[in-house]
């Protein structure tokens, strides 16, 4: 019961993992999160989860994210997550 415990946290915190901020080049930078249906919530939730990544990261120089790039693909079943992919640009 322990070790299926122990599973069940270590897969709830991968499968809604962010990649974080990353620069691209050009004064751009990604951000991606997976979204699983279980653990994730709805897209939306991601899409909101991912804008306020970016917006944390904007603030630092008082900028305003600007979205270049936002694709949402939704989880498909249990076993396929969707994701959340933000390219943008703080202006």
């Amino acid at each position: 019961m322990k070790r299926a415990l122990i599973l069940l946290a270590a897969f709830s915190l991968t499968t809604c993992a962010s990649t974080g901020v990353i620069p691209k080049g050009n004064d751009t930078y990604t951000i991606e999160k997976e979204i699983s249906r279980t653990f994730s919530g709805s897209p939306d939730d991601v899409k909101y989860d991912v804008y306020q990544e970016a917006a944390n990261f904007c603030s630092i120089e008082r900028q305003a994210v600007e979205t270049i790039k936002l694709e949402v693909k939704p989880a498909s079943g249990y076993f396929k997550p969707g994701k959340v992919f933000l390219e943008f640009r703080c202006k």
